[in-house]
């Protein structure tokens, strides 16, 4: 401890806390030589001791006359228990304390809001009148933090009249929180109002009406009062950038580089401004981005803490960035970042999506304290990678130690058991859910029965199912149906679920690309032509493949026919090496989903250069013999490429994964995990 209190050797005061605290850390709290006062007390309590520490020290107040009958110790007893999460013990100071003061009731009220039990904060709010005692400046704005976290617009509106009246209304910090109050409940036109009646404003009192803004989905209005605050000569902060976030989910390109601008302007990006940017790199689909935007925070000198970890492991699972994703993790551990749940179920994500099912699971049976997101991560890993056995087992396993299974845990078993064809299993862990759990079947739910139904080969009992769902079929349902009458070539049931799926997302390029492979499959070349032709005339593309590697900590992109990488001339000959190679064992292209109107040698050379052709040949070429080659596909792997994976995985001895828009492909020996059901 003496590092925290560096400056005991010169202040007695400091020297008794300082051997006050040695005295608590040991088992047996026996220290005659040390004299408890008041303002030893403070200074131990103002240090944030932790649970242990806090209770033998409480222990030695209570036998002190003097500082138990204290109300300031019996306050900063209150806040630290608070800060601890013990609301039990704050609220028993607070009982027990026989003369309450403001102070009390704001410390109790803000202990509850701060611990997001909002309604108890109320109620020890309402109280006040009953005791004499009435709010101040400090009260307002914690119970106005209550009532934005229930969203209860009218309790908000009770308050705001109570302001008003004895005249606190004006207060910064009061008006700041009728602001976050009126955002949260929808209400923006009041909240922009009480921002324009402030006779004084700070930052914070901007960001909230961007907040407001941002988290009701109105970006162009949050970007509006951010050029008016700056206008006002005050320059966005990290505060500015979180308060953006919810607005930059699933937005567009320009939204995103309108808040990298913010960034970039930022004199002092602190943590928090790294860690927005990081997020919203990865909650719009750029996880290239989100990595790169993370190397750059920690060679700027700024440590990543546990959010930014959590953060940024998301986008390592997207690009199958293994490597990188260890590097985190020996952070994390060099760091000594764990127990942390959050964190903890990010890694065991990031590597199910790089396919490291090994390194999932070392994670999840390190972990001392285990939520059902852990539980349900570790099951969907299992899942993804074809493992349909062993998520049974953990999900039963979860249940036998008295965890409930929320609906996420059901999606996750009920797709590891429609990833290994497990159509019993399916079965009973619906029923399961819907008859003995009670959960309220969603979308979700029903396309995992379709796609497993679908993959049993019952396309008739699938379509039957959809016909029963009592909610409107979505576009994942009907892609699950059209998936499998591609496999199992049922043309009428694949035209019914075509025509919904160009009904509700018409300029999917998927959708038309599935439809015409099933014409061809059946040799209808002219359905072939008319669905090619619809495309063309809708200026609908085909998405082009794009397929990542990653080598030394750098990420790798190839896409279809692609020549710009500094090694092509050396990918495109160990590529007629293999194409040889596969030949010699048997190979045959796959020509039937290709394009049609081609002769069948230039067919081959169309799919000869598929990215995730490219890709292995760049990491065969790059990497040792034997060493795991870890893919990742933004298309469905196509059929023609499903089967020289299997050959190159047999004829080098390699393992290759591949992780498509579907599931993952574990290529060994010449067999892949997902027993060509994809």
């Amino acid at each position: 401890m003496t590092a925290i209190y560096p400056v005991a050797r010169h202040f007695p005061v400091a020297k008794q806390l300082q051997t006050l605290v040695s005295s608590i850390q040991r088992p047996n709290f026996s220290q005659h030589n040390v004299v408890l006062t008041e303002n030893l007390c403070g200074e131990i309590l103002d240090k944030s001791p932790d649970i242990r520490y806090l209770r033998k020290l409480h222990s030695r107040i209570c036998i002190d006359h003097d500082l138990h009958s204290n109300p300031s110790i019996a306050i900063k007893l209150m806040r630290a228990y608070a800060a601890c999460g013990e609301l039990v013990s704050t609220r028993h100071i607070f009982d027990k304390s026989p003369e309450k003061n403001v102070v009390f009731f704001n410390v109790m009220i803000r202990s509850y809001v701060n611990n997001h039990l909002y309604g108890n904060g109320l109620h020890v709010f309402k109280s006040m009148a009953g005791h004499g005692i009435n709010p101040d400046h400090y009260t307002y704005p914690c119970v106005l933090k209550a009532s934005s976290g229930l969203e209860d617009l009218l309790v908000g509106l009770q308050i705001h009249a109570a302001v008003v009246r004895v005249g606190l209304d004006l207060n910064v910090f009061v008006g700041n929180g009728l602001i976050s109050m009126y955002g949260k409940c929808g209400c923006l036109e009041e909240a922009g109002r009480v921002l324009d009646e402030m006779p004084y404003r700070d930052i914070v009192s901007w960001n909230s009406l961007v907040s407001a803004y941002a988290r009701n989905g109105q970006f162009d209005n949050a970007l509006e009062v951010c050029r008016e605050m700056e206008l006002m000569g005050l320059k966005p902060d990290a505060g500015t950038m979180a308060s953006l976030l919810p607005a930059v989910t699933n937005t567009s390109l320009d939204n995103v580089s309108l808040v990298k601008e913010t960034f970039m302007k930022l004199a002092d990006k602190s943590l928090v401004s790294w860690n927005v940017m990081i997020a919203v790199y990865v909650n719009n689909a750029m996880p290239a981005e989100a990595v790169a935007i993370f190397s750059q925070m920690e060679a700027h000198g700024v440590e990543p803490d546990a959010i930014s970890i959590a953060s940024v492991l998301p986008a390592c699972g997207d690009l199958s960035a293994l490597l990188f994703g260890r590097k985190i993790h020996e952070y994390v551990i060099r760091k000594r970042l764990r127990p942390n749940l959050s964190l903890e179920n990010a890694l065991i994500d990031m590597y199910a999506k790089c396919g490291c099912l090994e390194c999932a699971r070392e994670v999840f049976d390190q972990m001392k304290f285990r939520d059902v997101v852990s539980w349900t991560s570790m099951i969907s890993a299992y899942g993804m990678n074809g493992k349909g056995r062993d998520a049974v087992s953990l999900f039963s396993r979860m249940q036998d130690l008295g965890l409930n299974p929320d609906s996420i845990a059901f999606v996750s078993v009920l797709s590891a058991c429609s990833h290994a064809g497990l159509l019993d299993d399916g079965k009973y862990y619906f029923k399961l859910m819907t008859e003995e759990c009670k959960i309220v079947p969603r979308i979700e739910h029903f396309a995992c029965m379709v796609d497993l139904l679908g993959r049993a080969g019952q396309v008739d009992e699938a379509y039957a199912f959809i016909k029963k769902m009592p909610m409107e079929p979505n576009e994942r349902v009907w892609g699950a149906l059209l998936s499998a009458c591609r496999v199992y070539s049922n043309m009428t049931i694949g035209l019914i679920a075509a025509d919904q799926l160009f009904h509700l997302s018409p300029e999917q390029s998927g959708y038309y690309v599935l439809l015409s492979n099933i014409y061809a499959k059946a040799g209808r070349w002219k359905d072939v032509t008319t669905v090619r032709s619809i495309m063309k005339t809708k200026g609908i593309k085909k998405m082009p493949g794009v397929s990542n590697f990653e080598l030394d900590g750098q990420v790798h992109t190839f896409l279809a026919g692609d020549q710009s990488h500094p090694q092509s001339k050396q990918i495109y000959e160990k590529l007629d090496v293999l194409v040889g190679k596969m030949k010699e064992a048997g190979y045959v292209p796959e020509t039937d989903s290709a394009l049609h109107d081609v002769e069948e040698e230039d067919k081959e050379c169309h799919l000869a250069v598929h990215s995730e052709k490219l890709a292995i040949a760049f990491a065969i070429l790059n990497t040792p013999p034997g060493t795991p080659i870890r893919i990742t596909k933004n298309l469905r792997v196509c059929g023609d490429c499903h089967i020289a994976a299997k050959l190159i995985s047999k004829i080098l001895g390699r393992d290759i994964i591949v992780r498509d828009t579907n599931r993952f492909h574990h290529f060994y020996n010449g067999v892949c995990s997902c027993g060509d059901y994809w």
